[in-house]
């Protein structure tokens, strides 16, 4: 009896941790083109893939491009779309 009230307990507790998470947006991110990565200009210049931005209707593709280099011994850190605060936010491409 005690162990099938504890079980109780415990499933319902798990039941509302996970009815708490927040849902997604709808519709999800879409996932990344395939690009084809044109010859680099040379000097100092990476890459920055395309990535889809939310119009606030739906995502468009903005598509990848040949960027400067940032300060010496900085690191390149790609955009990307993080779940936040009960939202998807994109985190744009920048140097640290």
């Amino acid at each position: 009896m005690k162990r099938t009230v504890i079980a109780a307990l415990l499933l319902a507790s798990l039941a509302a941790t996970v009815a708490a998470q927040p849902r997604p947006p709808f519709p999800p991110v879409p996932p990344p083109r395939a690009e084809v990565v044109p010859p680099s200009r040379g000097g100092r210049t990476v890459w920055q893939p395309g990535h889809w931005r939310w119009t606030g209707r739906s995502y468009v593709w903005v598509a990848g491009r040949w960027v400067t280099r940032g300060p010496q011994f900085a690191q390149y850190v790609p955009g990307r779309w993080v779940w936040t605060r009960g939202a998807w936010v994109w985190r744009p491409a920048h140097w640290r």
